[in-house]
């Protein structure tokens, strides 16, 4: 009787034992995700992402590639719009913002994506669970569970996030951002990720990712008969409004210039366009950094912020918006026509 007891209590440690090694401090779980990061050669991912920080609910297909230790390209495809895929490419030539639908580039100054969050890539979100010494985590079955805090230098209505990852392969499995109320506003979901395949040569290469686009893009059939449906902007700084509207034609098509007064004043400028280029263009320099507006990725400098919907382009202006302000407004101008 004596050892059948002490058999079974025996039997209860071990089990107690196994269990109690089957988990990982938080600690253990930082150290592995930062020797995977540092070891891996690059990766290919594939997710969807959805935005609600808008009135409309956005979709994002996104195919991301990346080369240690400097090379991007994350593909953001909206199944949505004809002509709303764009290419955001870091290479040994610098960073660039790729919009094959109007054969435009747009060519940064910028430290992206080091300066600030990005919930696709994969090295960012373990830099911002590494960075929180405050954040929370849990264990479940399968998964390895990070709440921390952001870091969008330019969109502080986003500060905190939860970051899952496979206990078995340190994937992302999936991220959901939040506002300071705990509202998800921004999801992604992984539905494939490959550490260290194999890239040509060329994968990176600013021509060849715009120019195999541009093939992908359909043909503007009956756009040229369409006209400019003009946008507002439904998010304004308090006592700011409309004071002039002005259309001109201009040899590609027809510009609206809005222009806003009151106590933060801007300009808002936009252009449907009736006949796209079709041969490549040299990018046009700026000197600031890709935001994504939620619908769009947009090029921004402190006074200004351009982007392009479908077949328009908008271009906002102003000395007195912030950039959180600019990018407020310009997230706004949404589709909705003001009546």
């Amino acid at each position: 009787m004596k050892k059948k007891h002490l058999l079974w209590c025996l039997s209860l440690l071990m089990i107690v034992f196994i269990a109690a090694c089957g988990e990982k401090s938080k600690e253990d779980v930082l150290e592995s995700l930062g020797t995977k990061v540092d070891e891996m050669s690059g990766y290919k991912a594939q997710a969807k992402m959805t935005l609600k920080t808008g009135e409309e609910v956005q979709n994002y297909e996104i195919d991301v590639w990346h080369k240690k230790d400097d090379f991007y390209r994350v593909k953001l495809n909206n199944p949505n719009s004809e002509k709303g895929n764009q290419i955001i490419l870091r290479n040994s030539e610098g960073v660039f913002v790729l919009t094959p639908a109007l054969n435009k580039s747009f060519k940064f100054q910028s430290e992206w994506p080091n300066n600030t969050s990005q919930p696709y890539l994969y090295a960012s979100l373990i830099n911002d669970v590494l960075k929180d010494t405050e954040g929370k985590y849990k264990e479940t079955e399968k998964h390895y569970v990070f709440t921390t805090k952001t870091n969008y230098q330019s969109n502080k209505n986003l500060p905190y996030q939860d970051v899952t990852f496979d206990k078995k392969t340190l994937k992302p499995v999936m991220v959901t951002v939040y506002d300071k109320d705990y509202n998800a506003l921004v999801e992604i979901n992984f539905s494939s990720f490959e550490f260290d395949p194999e890239f040509a040569k060329d994968d990176f290469d600013t021509q060849k990712n715009l120019t195999s686009s541009i093939a992908e893009v359909p043909a503007m059939a009956g756009m040229e008969d369409e006209d400019l449906t003009v946008l507002y902007p439904t998010e304004l700084p308090e006592g700011t409004s409309l004071m002039e509207k002005e259309e001109v034609q201009t040899e590609n098509g027809t510009r609206v210039i809005l222009t806003f007064g009151g106590d933060k004043s801007f300009t808002l400028v936009e252009e449907k366009y009736n006949t796209f280029p079709t041969s490549l263009t040299e990018p046009v320099a700026v000197q600031g950094d890709p935001v994504n507006l939620g619908f769009t990725v947009s090029a921004m400098t402190d006074k200004t912020v351009e982007w392009h919907q479908n077949n328009m382009r908008f271009y906002l202006a102003s000395e007195e918006l912030t950039k959180e302000e600019m990018i407020q407004v310009a997230s706004s101008v949404n589709g909705k026509e003001m009546k």
